[in-house]
């Protein structure tokens, strides 16, 4: 079957790793942590596109994938073209589902929840005025829930205090009632963000429609033959640490390799 390459800044990525199991359960999978330059939503376009073409040109040479997969907001909306320029394999990006949520939202109020990178793009900003005009959008850029989701990974005990902290600003000056995860870290932290919102709203993300496209993109192509070598997940300047190796191990990587 496909052999797809997952990349993100982190641990994010897995989330998008869960839906491509579930909807393509034969699926082959190298995954990428850029631990190095870990968090993307502080780095600056220019800093982003002078990173990332490069790095994902030598690791789809190195790892020879079939497809790949950028399972990570910020990186989406500011290299994605500069990416797709320099490989001459299929590229997903990560688009954040402010279209199905402006229709789920039956209050006409929704908030954009991802990294600071990624809520002050151009790109966003385009999304919210061509599928969310009649909405209310609350931006909230958060790097915390990045490390967060980091920390909860890696089995450590997350503060609550902080969660609340990173939340309880959207809800302060509208009546939202659906949330975009528009960072891929952020599902890994849906039951802990469903409990630190003040009250129940809808929460969306992007995760089965990337695993459904990719889906839909392998049906079409000529598969390479399938590695013989262990599902691997590659951690770029990374250090390691024998809890995040299990923890990625639950996630069907037998190896973890620090790059």
């Amino acid at each position: 079957m496909v052999h797809a390459l997952v990349f993100d800044s982190g641990v994010g990525g897995l989330s998008v790793v869960q839906e491509l199991r579930a909807l393509i359960p034969d699926i082959y999978i190298t995954y990428v942590a850029d631990d190095e330059f870990r968090p993307y939503g502080t780095k600056t376009e220019a800093q982003l596109q002078a990173r990332l073409p490069e790095l994902l040109q030598t690791l789809v040479f190195a790892v020879q994938p079939d497809i790949l997969l950028i399972a990570c907001n910020t990186a989406s909306t500011t290299a994605l073209k500069q990416i797709r320029n320099t490989v001459d394999i299929p590229v997903i990006g990560v688009v954040p589902a402010i279209k199905p949520a402006a229709q789920m939202s039956k209050a006409k109020a929704i908030a954009v929840l991802g990294t600071p990178g990624t809520v002050r793009r151009k790109y966003v900003g385009k999304l919210i005025r061509d599928f969310a005009s009649d909405c209310q959008v609350v931006l909230h850029g958060s790097t915390g829930l990045v490390e967060l989701a980091e920390q909860k990974l890696s089995g450590q005990i997350l503060n609550p205090f902080a969660l609340k902290a990173e939340v309880e600003p959207m809800f302060r000056d509208v009546n939202i009632d659906t949330i975009v995860l528009a960072c891929t870290h952020f599902p890994l932290l849906l039951d802990e963000l469903k409990q630190a919102a003040p009250y129940a709203v809808n929460w969306i993300d992007s995760g089965y429609a990337i695993a459904k496209r990719t889906q839909t993109i392998a049906g079409k192509m000529e598969i390479k033959s399938r590695p013989t070598y262990p599902q691997t997940a590659l951690l770029v300047g990374g250090v390691y640490n024998r809890e995040r190796a299990k923890m990625f191990a639950t996630f069907g990587f037998e190896k973890t390799v620090c790059l």
